[in-house]
């Protein structure tokens, strides 16, 4: 059995850090956080994770600088372990902690964008099913008026328009969630 330590425990531990940093980044990491299903801090946590990734990034950083007159406080909850790497590598390296962090959350923009192109065509695809359930509908008010409602073809009718509902009610809320990532654009 692997025995903790305290310090084990603590460097789990959740902290609140506070960064200044463009109102798009924001977005962009509440954005991902939400289509993935991901609480912000442990997207934010996997962000910052990696020591050398980290050190790249303090880097590279000036490429990911965006609008600076955009920034605003933006309070995250983190793990213990995540601030220290962070405050480690910006004095390691010699640059901004919200520099730091917005560099880590740009690395985010291949997956939103990615995600947002599966959006789009998950959106052009439910308004066809929508369509597909409206000629099931009219179908099946033919069956009953030509069959009428007791008949075994419009009982299986009835039984493919339901669960054709059903399923239009879960891609609506899938679709739905992906919401958020049209707004960050």
């Amino acid at each position: 059995m692997i025995d903790l330590t305290v310090d084990d425990l603590k460097k789990k531990q959740s902290v609140r850090a506070t960064f200044k940093l463009p109102h798009q980044t924001i977005l962009l990491l509440n954005a991902v956080a939400r289509q993935l299903g991901i609480k912000q801090k442990s997207l934010f946590d996997q962000l910052v994770k990696d020591p050398e990734n980290l050190t790249e990034l303090a880097r590279r950083a000036e490429e990911f600088v965006g609008n600076q007159s955009d920034r605003r406080q933006k309070t995250f909850v983190i793990s213990r372990d995540s601030l220290l790497l962070i405050n480690k590598t910006v004095k390691k390296e010699n640059i901004s902690r919200d520099l730091l962090v917005e560099a880590s959350i740009g690395r985010l923009l291949p997956i939103i964008d990615k995600e947002l192109e599966t959006h789009r065509r998950r959106k052009s695809l439910l308004a066809e099913m929508k369509e597909n359930l409206r000629q099931q509908e009219l179908t099946l008010r033919r069956a009953e008026k030509q069959l009428g409602g007791r008949d075994l073809l419009f009982e299986v009718l009835e039984a493919q328009v339901q669960l054709a509902r059903k399923n239009i009610l879960e891609m609506d809320a899938l679709v739905e969630r992906g919401a958020a990532m049209e707004d960050w654009c």
